[in-house]
């Protein structure tokens, strides 16, 4: 993917949990130079959170990362975890970190985009007040076109603009096919699983596999 193309805010989400957005985070800040990571809500903080891990692998300063917004200890959906500490969520107090000489933002989400974050907002709605375009992540495998296409028709429904898809495991031809023709949508790149994550091989997996069109 030519770097001049991508865009200068970007907001990783996915089809659910566990399914890797932090790792395309990790490969988007290792091949796109300059660029700052913020995860505006961190659930669960006893071992390392996101952001340490992004920062770990990367090897990148710590200028570069960005405090989140609500840093809440357990590692439920964010609004169980937030009630656990008396905390309500508010999309107010959301403030876009200032880049300042940084060229690029990547904002990594919580879960996926219809977690709630408190009794009315889930993270679509933190991505609308956002309004910045959008990197679908989905575990390739089994279930993931139907996962994909309900999630696009969820951003598009919000009016968002859906940048292209990731789709991390093995390559299986007929899921990227199916997500493209039917989601009309730009499967950006599939990842293979990285045996071992530095600094190195996140770049290179940038080089080798994203594409945007």
């Amino acid at each position: 993917m030519a770097r001049n193309n991508f865009p200068d805010r970007v907001f990783v989400t996915g089809t659910d949990s566990g399914i890797g957005k932090t790792t395309v985070s990790a490969i988007l800040m290792a091949g796109l130079p300059n660029s700052g990571y913020w995860k505006p809500v961190q659930s669960g903080t006893e071992d390392v959170t996101d952001s340490q891990w992004v920062r770990r692998m990367t090897g990148l300063p710590e200028t570069r990362f960005y405090p989140e917004t609500y840093r809440l200890k357990a590692p439920l959906p964010p609004h169980a975890s937030a009630a656990m500490e008396n905390v309500t969520i508010d999309l107010e107090k959301f403030w876009v970190p200032y880049l300042g000489s940084l060229e690029r933002l990547i904002v990594e989400g919580v879960g996926g985009v219809m977690v709630p974050l408190n009794e009315q907002h889930f993270v679509l709605d933190l991505m609308k007040r956002l309004n910045y375009p959008v990197i679908l992540v989905c575990r390739n495998g089994r279930g993931a076109i139907n996962h994909t296409l309900l999630t696009l028709e969820q951003l598009r429904n919000q009016g968002l603009n859906i940048l292209g898809v990731v789709l991390n495991g093995p390559p299986i031809a007929s899921n990227r096919q199916a997500i493209e023709r039917y989601g009309k949508v730009q499967v950006m790149a599939e990842l293979p699983v990285l045996e071992t994550i530095n600094p190195h091989t996140l770049a290179r997996a940038y080089k080798d596999h994203f594409h945007l069109e």
